[in-house]
């Protein structure tokens, strides 16, 4: 990609980050990825503080992206296959506002597309309940500890990504397997 290609990027929380994370990076068209904390009133939170359930903050991702590669609507679908987006304030055994189905848009453009993308996923019928994604404005993005970042490529071995994220992810690289970069062998 050229120095000074533009770029855009998406906000997104569908529960654990770690989850999340770990898919996105592997997304043809996806440059970065940082996991952090957004959508929440206190300053420079932490990960202690946000688990606390007292900052307001959803654990996210700051998906950074060459909308020449990917779309910003594209981005959205995958998003809505990687979590489930019809349970408040949960994903699976992870409870609390922190783990909240949410997208913080940068732009009106950007909502109109979630707008539209979450009509879309509603009118497909891929999901046995309604959407309760939350969707506003994004606001602060804090980048969470650098021990978050790329938790699942650090940790294959941990338990929680042996049975949560693992799992997750291997489900993704099936359904996606075309949008993929080329990993190592």
């Amino acid at each position: 990609m050229p120095e000074n290609a533009p770029q855009e990027t998406a906000i997104l929380g569908g529960g654990c980050f770690w989850c999340i994370d770990a898919a996105y990076r592997d997304l043809i068209g996806v440059t970065e990825v940082v996991s952090g904390y957004a959508g929440g009133h206190a300053e420079n939170p932490t990960y202690e503080q946000v688990c606390g359930k007292r900052t307001g903050h959803a654990e996210v991702v700051k998906v950074v992206f060459d909308p020449a590669a990917i779309s910003y609507a594209d981005i959205l679908r995958i998003f809505f296959t990687l979590h489930d987006p019809t349970t408040k304030d949960r994903q699976g055994a992870d409870v609390g506002p922190q783990y909240r189905s949410i997208i913080l848009t940068t732009s009106e453009a950007q909502a109109a597309t979630a707008r539209q993308v979450m009509a879309e996923i509603e009118a497909a019928a891929l999901w046995p309940a309604p959407l309760v994604t939350e969707l506003e404005p994004a606001g602060t993005f804090w980048p969470a500890e650098p021990e978050h970042q790329d938790y699942f490529a650090r940790n294959p071995w941990s338990g929680y990504c042996r049975m949560v994220v693992a799992p997750k992810v291997a489900k993704f690289r099936k359904s996606f397997a075309g949008r993929l970069k080329t990993r190592a062998a």
